[in-house]
């Protein structure tokens, strides 16, 4: 084969690999012909085919069923695949608005020890403070919250401060469910007794989370928490928050 052979061939490849792509995320084509796009892209296994295949997880096809079932069969596929996909998936993580699919991919095919810092990673081009979408932030720190590890705390922590009510309340959730007082109890006391927090569903989730799971809060803050609990929780002379007997 001569290199001009070579060449061909290899721009033969490249060109029915974008075809495909582009008929994979084609959402006015009939779904039985997207999905032989995806097998292909499938049969292809490059970096660049994989990264095609979650693409498909950022369409949306107006048939839900058909769309469900399209997403759960690229997320099969590329389960199969294990850690080959772990550069596309980084890739993908980076430049996508919304990653619930592949965080889920993550989570299958990665080690803890990769999983967290790809996260870390990413949350790095997320810093606490403005973005017009926050969107990914949230689900970044929803799938974090499931993660049970002793870096996770300083990883969401910042986001207490965050401009998005939505982002802040997502960062307290994954610190209760991390029930790591240590790392938790001081953060959460500073973001409930803070005068520019207006969130009330923020303040009673602090309070259920201390409530459940009988956090301490410390005595030099307890005067200001308690002038701040939601009408339902009352602060214990020990320095516990419970719920009030209902009359």
């Amino acid at each position: 084969m001569g290199i001009l052979d070579l060449f061909s061939k290899q721009g033969r490849v490249e060109r029915s690999r974008a075809s495909n792509i582009k008929g994979a995320l084609n959402k006015y084509a009939q779904s039985a012909d997207r999905f032989k796009n995806l097998q292909a892209l499938r049969d292809d296994g490059s970096e660049e085919a994989l990264y095609g295949l979650l693409r498909r997880f950022g369409m949306m096809y107006d048939k839900t069923i058909d769309d469900e079932q399209e997403k759960d069969w690229v997320f099969e596929v590329l389960s199969e695949k294990g850690v080959t996909i772990l550069p596309s998936l980084k890739k993908y993580l980076a430049a996508a608005d919304s990653i619930s699919w592949p965080l889920r991919l993550l989570d299958k095919v990665a080690d803890r020890e990769t999983e967290l810092a790809m996260l870390s990673e990413i949350l790095l081009r997320h810093e606490p403070g403005y973005e017009r979408d926050p969107t990914k932030k949230i689900q970044l720190l929803n799938h974090l919250a499931g993660i049970k590890d002793g870096s996770v705390p300083p990883l969401v922590a910042p986001y207490l401060a965050d401009m998005d009510e939505g982002v802040r309340y997502a960062a307290v959730e994954a610190l209760v469910r991390q029930g790591d007082a240590a790392a938790a109890v001081g953060p959460l006391v500073a973001r409930f007794t803070n005068p520019e927090e207006e969130s009330l569903r923020l303040r009673l989730q602090v309070a259920e989370g201390f409530a459940d799971l009988k956090w301490t809060v410390p005595s030099d803050r307890r005067a200001d928490v308690e002038k701040l609990l939601p009408e339902a929780y009352k602060l214990t002379k020990a320095g516990q928050i419970e719920k009030k007997a209902q009359p």
